[in-house]
């Protein structure tokens, strides 16, 4: 087989793909608006309510971003290696590249770099997806990546996660993720209905449902470790295995799993001990002050002050209807 410019003639060039998720740009987006939003109107809040408003705001603001966010992020478990391996099939050309091994819940990112990126005549620059998501086969993205004459290493990393690996990863992965993502769907619909009760002043079930949120979260946390724990198959690279660990979504998603947790624990503690400092928090304090002075106005009571402008003694009132006379 002949060379073509120091290539083999059924290889395409390096195509590397966008590594900016255009969804988490748009959900970025979204929340970056609405918070935007909430400090353009935040001057007409009175009093020291502004803290307290904007406080809520953010948090409630972080919260909903970071569990839409993490279901579409790709680096749920990460690994990074450096070595030097064989670049193409039917080649003992070797290059150093950095290799990396991305796992999210709709699929495996596999980047290639090389370490220059110029080498051979050629830029090594690969960031390749095969997805496992709803309706997409794993084995036939794998099958298009053989077909276009990836790189070794993409093609090595990506048949480990593929169902005919004797690793055996593929089902507990694929399976793991769909249950994770379907329970982070789970708690955003929960987020939604405590800041909905939040807005509506119920603030004892708006704990509840922040509660139940963080344990949403912490679940599906839990369901992707067990899926983690399978995975016992060695990706080896010569004397350098790739070894993953947690990614910054699953830390990120812990964080806010125990935020919410420590939210609807200090929500349901202050109301029960404590419920003026939360209506004070909820700039609810005006309220049970208009609620007092409704009650000091009642018919029944002769001193306020609509009455007192219509009694008077009855000396008086006849003094007054002589001097008119």
């Amino acid at each position: 087989m002949t060379l073509w410019n120091g290539s083999y003639p059924f290889y395409p060039g390096a195509n590397a793909c966008f590594p900016f998720d255009t969804t988490r740009a748009v959900i970025v987006t979204i929340f970056l608006s609405m918070l935007a939003t909430f400090i353009i109107i935040l001057p007409g809040i009175p009093g020291r309510g502004q803290l307290f408003w904007f406080l809520r705001s953010v948090l409630g603001l972080f919260i909903g971003a970071v569990i839409l966010n993490v279901q579409f992020t790709r680096d749920w478990e990460t690994g990074w290696v450096q070595a030097n391996t064989s670049y193409k099939s039917f080649s003992h050309v070797q290059v150093n590249a950095d290799i990396g091994l991305h796992i999210g819940l709709a699929g495996v990112n596999v980047t290639l770099r090389g370490n220059p990126v110029e080498q051979i005549n050629e830029t090594i620059n690969y960031n390749e997806h095969f997805p496992w998501n709803f309706g997409v086969d794993y084995d036939r993205s794998y099958s298009e990546g053989l077909q276009k004459g990836l790189p070794s290493p993409i093609l090595y990393v990506a048949e480990k996660f593929s169902t005919q690996s004797p690793c055996a990863v593929h089902r507990q992965y694929r399976i793991t993720s769909h249950y994770v993502s379907l329970t982070l769907w789970l708690a955003f619909c929960t987020w939604l209905i405590s800041i909905l009760l939040f807005s509506m002043s119920i603030l004892l079930y708006g704990g509840q449902m922040l509660l139940l949120t963080a344990t949403l979260i912490l679940f599906s946390l839990l369901l992707f470790s067990t899926a983690r724990n399978t995975l016992r198959c060695p990706i080896q690279f010569g004397p350098v295995s790739l070894r993953t660990d947690y990614g910054e979504s699953f830390w990120l998603a812990l964080a806010t799993g125990l935020l919410c947790l420590l939210l609807g624990l200090g929500i349901i503690i202050l109301n029960s001990l404590q419920p003026e400092k939360l209506k004070l928090i909820f700039s609810l304090d005006k309220s049970s002050e208009e609620e007092l002075w409704d009650k000091s106005c009642l018919p029944a009571q002769p001193s306020c002050s609509a009455q007192d402008g219509l009694m008077f003694p009855l000396g008086e009132l006849c003094h007054r209807a002589a001097t008119q006379l």
